[in-house]
């Protein structure tokens, strides 16, 4: 991924989207943010996906380079640092929300709800709405 400022091949909008968040693990970082209210180095570890501790060093420092994530120390443990979405990092909820209904949609062993996705279809700007009050009172 080019850094913050480093030139880029082309204006395109898809390959820039792409160049910031676009590998599997910066997007489950930030589904995990968003979603499942991970916000330590630990809880990212433990997500599930089995993430190496040197990819996800690497992402997190990313994220945290292209605006996308903030990192501040855990005022309970000051050896811990807390990680939380930017305002340009909560502006990827729709995004995140439409690739749930997507794969809801084509993928015959996505673990999502049948419910949750109809809320998706419903209601996407009202859960993108509780998503970003519930992670600002974090």
């Amino acid at each position: 991924m080019p850094g913050p400022g480093k030139k880029r091949r082309t204006g395109c909008p898809i390959a820039f989207g792409l160049d910031t968040f676009g590998d599997r693990w910066t997007l489950l970082i930030i589904r995990d943010i968003l979603l499942r209210d991970c916000k330590t180095y630990g809880d990212f570890l433990e997500a599930g996906e089995g993430i190496a501790t040197n990819i996800l060093a690497d992402r997190l420092k990313q994220l945290e380079q292209f605006g996308i994530i903030t990192k501040s120390r855990d005022p309970k443990n000051r050896r811990r640092y807390l990680y939380r979405l930017t305002e340009k990092g909560l502006d990827l909820t729709p995004v995140l929300l439409e690739m749930v209904r997507w794969s809801f949609k084509y993928d015959p062993d996505t673990i999502e709800g049948r419910a949750f996705v109809k809320r998706i279809e419903r209601d996407r700007d009202g859960i993108a709405g509780e998503l970003r009050a519930r992670l600002a009172g974090n």
